[in-house]
């Protein structure tokens, strides 16, 4: 077998479901530890929840979605598994499909702070990140929290701002902080963006950096719905929007013990092996100018753990590996131009890789 867990999670009491609550921003306070302290809260790892209950909270999560985004449980899937993997999501298509609608729908579900910044080519980076004020009552400058202080950021049309303005996400993404005129401030916990962008064809959009496009775990594409589900959109969507009537499933300290209890899944040394032999061959590639990073190494692990927990599994399979390279690595990829001109994209490299790449032996 694939390495199961000797000693399993503890198993821990079921979600609580709450009401969805008017949130306000916490006090900010500046960071006075180290990034390593910063990733479990002051260096002490909590007990992570079992299991069971990822996939009782998750399920329900799922079901929440799925009534509101008809006919696209796939991408309401990964999108669960990258809040799961601790990651953010990016959500490419054409207008009017739904983008905005999901990352919408997945914050509706968690009773957490919610912030949605519309990305515009005036919006400055401080509008995002926060700014120092002159306060003249206290005779000091006092920080304003900006838009990023949020669990869920939901960013519509990120490339609809000037790279200036995405580039003020980088430290957000990567490290969980912003920083202001000198001072360092931790963003709360879970942390996670859910942004939607246009194709690069569409008129007055900005391509996303490499930098921006590597720190996003997954990128996921809408789709047109099929005939029967645009009808029942239609249907449930023309009086009213289901959005409305949504009420939140779990709270942000039940995804945080999720989180941790995915972290816990177990992936042996030749998974792991796998996933670099992957991230390697795309280096490698006669078809790509462009390979993916170390981080793309790391987030196809972690997702590649959260899919294995919504599967009910402890320990992660070259399946969960599989089924997750493409969402996370397909746009960090850049093609040559040999490969544009036959019309090939990055997931057809990636489908040729992964059946070249040879897949490890299970252990006994």
């Amino acid at each position: 077998m694939w390495g199961k867990i000797e000693n399993p999670l503890r198993r821990a009491s079921g979600a609580h479901i709450q009401e969805p609550s008017v949130s306000t921003h916490d006090e900010v306070h500046p960071v006075r530890h180290t990034p390593e302290q910063r990733r479990v809260d002051g260096g002490a790892p909590r007990s992570g929840a079992a299991l069971d209950q990822v996939l009782q909270v998750a399920s329900s999560l799922q079901s929440a979605m799925n009534t509101v985004i008809e006919g696209k449980p796939a991408a309401v899937r990964t999108a669960v598994t990258a809040l799961l993997a601790e990651g953010h999501l990016l959500i490419e298509d054409v207008p009017g499909v739904g983008k905005t609608m999901l990352a919408k729908t997945l914050a509706r579900c968690i009773d957490a702070s919610v912030r949605r910044v519309q990305f515009t080519p005036d919006l400055l980076p401080s509008d995002i990140t926060g700014v120092s004020v002159y306060n003249q009552d206290v005779r000091d400058f006092e920080f304003r929290p900006g838009a990023i202080f949020a669990n869920v950021v939901v960013g519509d049309e990120i490339n609809r701002a000037s790279p200036k303005t995405q580039s003020a996400l980088l430290e957000s993404m990567e490290e969980a902080q912003v920083t202001v005129d000198g001072t360092t401030y931790a963003l709360p916990r879970p942390f996670m963006v859910l942004a939607t962008q246009n194709p690069i064809e569409m008129e007055g959009t900005y391509p996303l950096p490499e930098a921006q496009r590597d720190r996003f775990m997954a990128r996921i594409s809408m789709g047109y719905p099929s005939a029967r589900s645009e009808v029942d959109m239609l249907d449930q969507h023309s009086a009213r929007s289901p959005l409305d009537e949504l009420r939140p499933v779990t709270d942000a300290a039940t995804v945080t013990q999720m989180i941790e209890a995915v972290r816990g899944v177990h992936a042996s040394q030749a998974l792991k092996q796998y996933v670099v032999d992957l991230t390697q061959a795309t280096r490698s590639s006669s078809a790509l100018r462009l390979g993916a990073s170390p981080r793309a190494s790391l987030h196809l692990l972690r997702a590649s753990r959260a899919h294995a927990a919504l599967a009910g599994r402890d320990h992660v399979l070259p399946d969960d590996v599989q089924s997750m390279t493409i969402p996370v690595l397909a746009h960090r990829l850049m093609l040559t131009g040999e490969s544009q001109l036959a019309h090939r994209s990055a997931a057809d490299v990636l489908t040729d890789l992964l059946q070249r790449v040879r897949v490890p032996a299970p252990t006994r």
